[in-house]
């Protein structure tokens, strides 16, 4: 650690050396250094017991014997999580910890960052039941009417216009709880990040949208992620666009969806830095984003020894943006394309990535990119395994070797 130096603290002076300061032995909560420190032991500790740090994630440990992976360790500041194919592995990890660090062992995890977890052996529903229900405390959404969807059919919101100011902060603060809530809500990812373009010029028109979206998932207090158990581990990516969605400058939308076997397990919604010229172009840029997403969640699966054989299917709906991925020529309507786009196309030809296209009546990422009717959406809604935790002999029947320590 590097040295640091700290001034006595008031009323603990020594007589005659109040000039003098303190040289600091370790690090100590409240210090920029701290969590390097911390971070610095853990992995120092991990390492000793045999772990391999993953390349990709820092925050992921894996410890292998052969090609069988014994335990995953995920590093939360001091919070662990620990999984593995071995109970009796697990066991011994934990005593491990305790022997060094003062730690109380959680058991099979239920609670974790607002998370409500749920394991059986079918498998796992998370949830942020309570989480909802405090943010609809919080702005007196508790008693409010549902809405079907987070957002109306067409609704069109811009920064432009004449309407009332409303509080910035509180909006924020609104908006700032929906975002925390996406982690098991994908199906509200669309609506949080429309909302998140205005935090600077928020209006009546703004915040009346946002208390939409709560009103949604006031209708869907329950309603959670559920990753099912499956025969083939195999990842597969969703990828779509709104072009030109944004009434201020005419950008489009990214939305990408990944699954791993038949649950969706990551996703994005985010506007695109660029003017897309056609849908072509627009599906193209989308598709960049959700190849870069693959090629990151390959080498995490590498790393935990389910490197995949194949090459990582991306569905996308629009046939000239495949077309263009896999046919590297050069032409007038796409020599205006920038640069970094174009590493989709070797990506293709390195067998890492295979754009394919889908009909867009399958296309699940439609969820992430634009308003939908209502029949639509609870279709897609259905597809991603998003749906509300009823009963335990309808979602949940068992255990899991998932702890928290």
């Amino acid at each position: 650690m590097e040295e640091i130096f700290i001034d006595q603290p008031e009323g603990f002076e020594v007589q005659g050396e109040e000039e003098k300061v303190y040289k600091l032995k370790k690090a100590l909560y409240g210090l920029k250094q701290a969590p390097r420190a911390w971070y610095d032991r853990m992995d120092t500790y991990l390492t000793r017991l045999g772990f391999t740090k993953s390349t990709s994630e820092p925050t992921l440990y894996v410890k292998k014997e052969g090609n069988e992976t014994l335990l995953i360790v995920s590093l939360y500041v001091d919070d662990l999580l620990v999984t593995g194919c071995k109970r009796e592995e697990i066991e011994t990890f934990k005593k491990q910890m305790q022997t060094v660090f003062e730690m109380t062992d959680l058991g099979l995890m239920t609670y974790f960052l607002g998370m409500e977890v749920k394991q059986n052996e079918q498998g796992i529903f998370i949830g942020q039941k309570a989480f909802a229900s405090k943010v609809l405390s919080r702005f007196c959404m508790t008693n409010c009417k549902p809405a079907s969807t987070p957002v109306a059919l067409g609704e069109k919101l811009t920064s432009l216009g004449d309407e009332d100011r409303v509080d910035e902060k509180n909006y924020r603060s609104l908006v700032g709880c929906l975002l925390y809530l996406t982690a098991t809500r994908p199906d509200i990812m669309h609506a949080v990040g429309l909302l998140s373009r205005f935090m600077h010029c928020c209006t009546v028109a703004h915040f009346k949208a946002a208390k939409r979206v709560l009103r949604y998932v006031k209708g869907t207090l329950s309603c959670g992620v559920k990753f099912e158990r499956a025969e083939e581990l195999r990842l597969v990516g969703y990828s779509d666009s709104d072009w030109a969605g944004s009434v201020d400058d005419m950008k489009s939308t990214s939305g990408y969806f990944f699954t791993l076997g038949s649950s969706v397990f990551c996703w994005s919604s985010k506007k695109q830095q660029t003017v897309a010229q056609s849908t072509a172009e627009a599906e193209y840029i989308a598709a960049a984003s959700a190849v870069n997403q693959a090629i990151w969640l390959r080498k995490i699966l590498c790393d935990l020894n389910a490197d995949p054989k194949e090459a990582t299917v991306i569905k996308v709906d629009n046939q000239s943006a495949v077309a263009i991925a896999k046919n590297p020529v050069f032409h007038g309507k796409t020599k205006h394309f920038k640069i970094r786009y174009h590493f989709v196309r070797e990506a293709e030809m390195s067998k890492e990535i295979s754009l394919v296209h889908c009909c867009s009546k399958d296309q699940l990422a439609d969820l992430l990119t634009k308003p939908l009717a209502a029949s639509r959406f609870e279709y897609l809604k259905k597809k991603i395994r998003v749906c509300c935790f009823v009963a335990k002999e309808e979602c949940l029947k068992g255990g899991n070797d998932s702890s928290k320590v």
